[in-house]
């Protein structure tokens, strides 16, 4: 019996993100998931309040649905997406098979990349939102190791406005990106069928958080070289094949 799969992507992506690497996957008659973000890629749900609770409540949902017609499930996330993956492990362990975090990890010491205080900071954050571009954000995207044609449309949903209010409410509801006081404090609770899969030369969240991470909680760390953040998408074959022996190992 296959696994069903769901995928999360982060900020200030979209599920285009996940093309390269589904693609390399070849999941065949898998079933698959791959939901935006509330916000990412159309207006704001009505009500919705885009915090950091708002949205692991909506991946908590999303695992529900397939688990429903699935059974368990391997969840899989990237940047926020990652964060979020392990938020529906620690509340849900029942919904899942396996966790694999890429690029970003619920860590009790992390603080933050620069970016990320700016957002968090009122007023600097609206002002850094009201004067970014999205063709000045595909250029940045695509140096950083995006695939040119992701980034563009990347970009491109940029100029959706709620998206960047959506963004700004989550980082502010997560102190910039501190979670010391609150999410870490149940990393206890997950499963131990989890997995971190990063790229070495991340700027934003640096291997040394991947690293530190691993070595107090045990769990596997692959190291994709020549990879930055977005390694997902830059070296996709490269995590396809760790994708696929760890869950290999789970069905031995």
């Amino acid at each position: 019996m296959t696994t069903a799969k769901l995928f999360l992507h982060g900020v200030p992506d979209s599920p285009a993100i996940w093309r390269p690497l589904l693609l390399e996957l070849d999941l065949g008659d898998t079933p698959v998931a791959a939901p935006a973000l509330p916000g990412f890629t159309a207006p704001l749900p009505a009500g919705f309040a885009a915090t950091k609770e708002a949205y692991a409540d909506w991946a908590v949902r999303e695992a529900e649905a397939l688990f429903a017609a699935h059974g368990p499930i391997d969840i899989v996330g990237h940047d926020w997406g990652a964060l979020f993956a392990q938020r529906v492990a620690m509340l849900r362990p029942d919904l899942v098979r396996s966790w694999t975090a890429a690029n970003a990890v619920i860590e009790p010491e992390y603080r933050g990349h620069r970016i990320a205080r700016i957002w968090n900071t009122p007023v600097l954050g609206e002002l850094f939102m009201a004067l970014s571009q999205a063709d000045k954000l595909a250029r940045g995207l695509a140096a950083q190791g995006m695939p040119a044609d992701i980034a563009a449309e990347e970009a491109e949903q940029w100029r959706n406005k709620d998206k960047r209010r959506a963004i700004l409410k989550l980082y502010r509801s997560a102190r910039g990106l501190r979670f010391a006081h609150d999410w870490a404090l149940d990393i206890p609770k997950l499963p131990a069928s989890g997995a971190l899969i990063w790229g070495a030369g991340d700027p934003y969240v640096e291997l040394t958080v991947a690293q530190r991470y691993a070595a107090s909680t045990g769990t596997p760390l692959t190291v994709i070289d020549r990879a930055g953040h977005w390694a997902i998408a830059e070296r996709p074959a490269a995590v396809a094949a760790a994708l696929r022996t760890f869950w290999s190992e789970l069905d031995t």
